[in-house]
């Protein structure tokens, strides 16, 4: 049995004097059983990388069978208390473990740049959401019933509202913390389990929240952290005592998890990648479009499965809105993601910003043209000379066929589009294996409603681009997951 520690990963006071370049992290990254574990067999040992320096920041021990085991057993002992309780019981919990979030949301944000490199406000502004989250599925945990339905004669029937058991959540590196918030707390607020699995990239702000859960009230294991790679990840899908399984990550990936679920008959959910279609018409408003098409290719560095990688812009205005959208993108600040005025931080491993500059040279080969950006970035600080940057890069001469348009970047890199016809861009956005997002760019609110019916995409935007909420579902077509179609 893994002997576990109650103290917390990281004190306040460690985060608040800590800056880019100078963050410690040891000892064990798992959790269960209201306190952190280590792995007994720690010779698989692996590092965990700070984007913004390349420095190694900790070492993350992968869970094998006896933990998995473990984390489970303990999670399924909390959800035998947890499920008992009332919705408004498990209300009041959670709407602590937001209070919590809130109050440590600078701390939260910090190690959370540190860990994956965006900026502070985005990181900042994702733990803010990730607290709306929890108390928007609080709200809900008392509203959750049955029915009651009169049959004839005396006789009556009725439903419940029961709760699967244990969930595995699976998440990605780009949003740590806002994807283990949004996969626990609708499984929470059901009366479920959760054990969570973060990418062995970025495993330490899910910690956090596992300390925050427990410092709010949860039974001990009701939110467990399982650290480990694809071994750990098979393990936990094929566990008997695991009910469900929710997956953010790539396509391969998704399909794997798909395929061991289904030999235990276990409903997944599935949430993957795109190469969403964003759509600029000639009568569009040319200063939001630009605004649109920047916040759909660099948020994140681009690391963003729904970003609208594909601009495809009417072929009347095609110059202005290069000219205009080049000129904004040679504006954006790369450089040390903890500081305020940095608009695009380093992006998650030297691998991934290697295979991002491998897309754009095959691009170039293929005929596109880099209008700006496209290289490798280093910044004056001497601190950050090891870091994963690069510069924000917009392709132009791109054609449907190019392995730029088709295969999903997860990187700052826009390809522009000319189009002619509606009905031509909608033939040519829904070309793809993904189904994920779109966006649409017209003063003519008929044309836009119009287009959005005809994408194959489960969130569609209308003169805007990324703006996300708690209260709407999130979720793709085709290749892109299992999910519903929404529209803002």
């Amino acid at each position: 049995m893994a002997q576990l520690l109650r103290t917390p990963l990281l004190s306040p006071a460690v985060i608040q004097g800590a800056s880019t370049g100078t963050l410690e992290v040891k000892g064990p990254l798992s959790f269960w059983g209201g306190g952190r574990a280590n792995p007994l067999d720690t010779k698989h040992a692996e590092p965990v990388y700070e984007p913004a320096t390349g420095r190694v920041l900790c070492e993350l021990v992968p869970c094998g069978p006896e933990e998995v085991d473990q984390a489970v057993k303990s999670a399924h002992a909390a959800y035998l208390k947890w499920s008992k309780m009332s919705g408004m019981e498990r209300a009041h919990v959670m709407l602590e473990a937001a209070r919590l979030i809130r109050e440590r949301k600078d701390e939260i944000a910090k190690v959370e740049v540190i860990n994956n490199g965006k900026s502070i406000i985005e990181a900042t502004g994702n733990v803010q959401g990730a607290a709306q989250c929890i108390e928007y599925f609080a709200g809900l945990a008392g509203t959750l019933a049955g029915q009651h339905i009169q049959l004839s004669g005396n006789a009556f029937a009725y439903t419940r509202r029961e709760p699967l058991g244990v969930c595995l959540g699976i998440g990605a590196w780009n949003f740590p913390f806002t994807i283990a918030v949004m996969k626990s707390a609708p499984a929470l607020a059901c009366g479920n389990a959760m054990i969570y699995k973060p990418s062995p990239m970025t495993p330490l702000t899910t910690v956090m929240l596992a300390e925050i859960y427990t410092q709010a009230g949860v039974p001990e294991g009701l939110f467990n952290v399982v650290q480990g790679g694809a071994e750990t990840g098979s393990l936990l899908c094929h566990h008997p005592m695991v009910a469900k399984v929710s997956f953010t990550g790539s396509v391969p990936t998704g399909k794997k998890v798909m395929e061991i679920s289904a030999k235990g008959v276990k409903p997944v959910t599935l949430e993957l990648g795109g190469k969403s279609p964003l759509i600029i018409f000639k009568d569009s408003e040319l200063e939001n479009a630009v605004k649109g098409a920047l916040m759909g290719n660099f948020l994140t560095q681009g690391e963003v499965c729904c970003n609208g990688t594909r601009v495809f812009v009417q072929r009347e205005i095609m110059p202005q809105f290069l000219e205009e959208v080049v000129k904004r993108a040679k504006t954006i600040t790369v450089g040390d993601p903890m500081q305020i005025a940095t608009r695009m931080g380093a992006l998650i491993s030297r691998p991934h910003l290697e295979r991002v500059l491998g897309f754009i040279s095959q691009a170039k080969k293929e005929g596109a043209r880099v209008l700006c950006g496209g290289e490798p970035f280093v910044p004056n600080d001497p601190n950050l000379k090891g870091g994963y940057f690069m510069s924000p890069c917009v392709l132009d001469n791109c054609r449907d066929d190019m392995t730029c348009v088709k295969e999903e970047i997860f990187g700052p890199v826009m390809s522009v589009l000319p189009f002619d016809t509606e009905e031509e861009v909608i033939e040519r956005a829904n070309n793809t294996t993904f189904g994920l997002a779109a966006g649409v760019f017209t003063r003519d609110i008929a044309r836009a409603h119009r287009v959005v019916e005809n994408l194959q995409a489960g969130t569609c935007f209308i003169n805007n681009y990324n703006k996300t909420s708690v209260e709407l579902p999130f979720g793709g077509y085709k290749m892109s997951g299992i999910g519903s179609k929404e529209c803002f």
